[in-house]
């Protein structure tokens, strides 16, 4: 089957018969490309994606993500109201949102700087300094606690050699807690940029490091194109 290091007896509870591969499963063998621009208007507003690759310095909002901007502000009936989704895009491309970001931002939307802040401090899936090239957060809520969440984030703090909320040493690997995944049938759950990994045990979580390691999530190269913005 697949070369995935951790194991999950099924899909969202299916443990039946089915003529799905793994891949085809967990959409490993295809991810898709995501256009950019946003594809058609309605799909403009749901890429909340956090790539592996990030640039600080990336221009607010240029090229296709000036594109996609437009038709986000589109599905709202006011500029306010399309400050999530933008918020979004903005750490899609650099993949957190620093305060001069939260003022560009209010610059566009025409909200004060305040406002902005409010909104992007209250949320905790905006980062608020650099991460690394893999943001793993690990639920240690109330069913993955009772389950060894607290021994999974050990075991990652260990594996990636950092600490809790640093960056290691080598760019890699940033670990935090998060407080609930929405997984809670699938303790642990641990996220990693925009990808699950249910079910995760200490035993499994070297060969997880390792497989990150060796560029085995793949996701930023699946999702933006080569020569992409």
């Amino acid at each position: 089957m697949s070369d995935i290091p951790f194991k999950n007896p099924g899909w969202a509870g299916n443990v039946g018969e089915y003529d799905l591969t793994e891949e085809q499963v967990r959409g490993i063998d295809f991810v898709g490309v995501r256009p950019l621009d946003g594809g058609h208007a309605s799909a403009s507003a749901t890429y909340p994606f956090m790539l592996e690759e990030k640039d600080p310095d990336a221009p607010l909002f240029e090229g296709p993500y000036e594109i996609r901007f437009e038709k986000i502000l589109t599905r709202y009936p006011t500029k306010q109201g399309a400050l999530i989704p933008i918020l979004n895009l903005a750490q899609e491309l650099r993949g957190h949102i620093s305060p001069e970001t939260m003022d560009r931002v209010g610059e566009l939307l025409g909200l004060s700087s305040a406002y902005v802040r409010g909104v992007a401090t209250f949320y905790t899936m905006y980062n608020k300094r650099p991460v690394g090239r893999h943001l793993v957060q690990v639920c240690t809520n109330i069913s993955c606690d009772l389950c060894g969440a607290q021994d999974v984030l050990e075991a990652f703090l260990k594996h990636t050699n950092t600490e809790m909320g640093a960056t290691s040493m080598d760019g890699g690997f940033t670990v935090i807690e998060a407080e609930c995944l929405a997984g809670c049938g699938f303790p642990t759950c641990v996220q990693i940029n925009s990808r699950y990994y249910e079910n995760v045990t200490t035993e499994e979580v070297p060969r997880i490091v390792a497989y990150l390691r060796d560029g085995g999530a793949g996701a930023a190269s699946a999702i933006r194109p080569e020569g992409g913005a």
